[in-house]
């Protein structure tokens, strides 16, 4: 079977862009620092459980993101591969669960774009293995929940 992340295609990607008021320097360092990473990183409401925290170009952040729903704990096993890491321009990321061959893993591209006025633009692209995948993670909130992400790092940045 192909890698469906050798060809980029509009009906399988999903675009999450925030103007965030910090220079792309300190942006950057938010995504590189494991504890500051575990601090902002993932949607409202949700904590984060890191238990490994390799980020560097090969490396690996093994996590879970931990809520109550429905008045019981619930655990979601995540694991970001770092494929590429560009300082302050562009991190590239193969996304989904500790499986070795999880096949709904998708890859993410966040890029770092300063502004003239000291801002940066964060852009993260999500490219889903199918058309199908992707229709399924907006179904259960994948838009909404990476917006409230990127609102957490701004607050991260802000405080």
């Amino acid at each position: 079977m192909a890698n469906p992340f050798e060809t980029w295609s509009l009906d399988r990607e999903i675009v999450l862009v925030k103007l965030l008021n910090h220079p792309r320097e300190k942006v950057f360092a938010a995504w590189m620092d494991p504890e500051a990473l575990a601090q902002w990183y993932g949607p409202a409401g949700m904590s984060i459980e890191s238990h490994e925290a390799d980020i560097r170009a090969g490396g690996v952040w093994r996590f879970d993101m931990v809520g109550v729903f429905e008045g019981r704990e619930r655990r979601f096993p995540n694991l970001m591969r770092f494929l590429e890491i560009v300082p302050n321009e562009r991190i590239v990321i193969d996304y989904g669960r500790p499986e070795p061959n999880d096949p709904d893993r998708f890859r993410v591209t966040v890029t770092f774009d300063e502004q003239a006025d000291g801002k940066t633009v964060l852009t993260m692209r999500q490219l889903h293995p199918s058309r199908e995948r992707r229709q399924v993670v907006i179904g259960f909130g994948a838009v909404e929940y990476g917006l409230q992400t990127l609102d957490g790092l701004a607050a991260w940045l802000d405080g």
